[in-house]
């Protein structure tokens, strides 16, 4: 059975305040709510199941997009033709990146964010973030390129920012002589 997440909007307050890290063991709600993430975001990605629960395609969700102002994000990326890798961390931090910036080329969505905004969002190519499991074991995940930028923006998440907040207002577009567009 499956249950459309409510994703709050981005007028929502919650979106703009600051997550408290969670404390282990995770609460049963929490688990189920991972579960959920993980089945939407996985259907979200397949097209016969968006257009069957009317879904926007998404790779990520923290739990602020819930209205739950806890630091936990889930990450469901596409490595193959509907094959998915799962990430799920609790209190993420980006504790390495590289020098190098990129930025998507056709720009940054977000399940919250129901509207086309224009401009490139310059992330790090390549980070490495720690945290923890489901069972509150240390992990610690190097991600380059797509998934890298959606680590980011996810983790931003946790601290009330949203993606659009890092577009530059005076030079919103890059061209690929400034930053690698992916």
């Amino acid at each position: 059975m499956f249950k459309k997440l409510n994703i709050l909007d981005e007028s929502d307050k919650h979106l703009r305040m600051k997550s408290k890290d969670v404390t282990f063991p995770l609460s049963k709600e929490d688990k189920q709510t991972i579960q959920q993430i993980i089945k939407h975001l996985t259907y979200s990605q397949i097209e016969e199941y968006a257009e069957k629960y009317d879904l926007r395609p998404g790779m990520g969700l923290a739990f602020p997009q819930l209205g739950e102002n806890k630091r936990i994000i889930v990450i469901v990326h596409e490595v193959d033709d509907e094959v998915f890798d799962n990430y799920v961390m609790i209190n993420p931090v980006i504790i390495s990146h590289s020098e190098e910036m990129i930025a998507a080329e056709t720009g940054e969505g977000c399940l919250s964010v129901n509207r086309e905004v224009e401009g490139h969002v310059a992330r790090y190519a390549r980070v490495t973030v720690e945290g923890y499991d489901e069972k509150g074991n240390k992990i610690r995940v190097r991600a380059r390129e797509d998934l890298a930028l959606a680590f980011q923006h996810e983790i931003d998440h946790l601290d009330g920012i949203l993606f659009y907040d890092r577009i530059n207002k005076d030079h919103p577009f890059y061209s690929d002589d400034e930053i690698r567009l992916i």
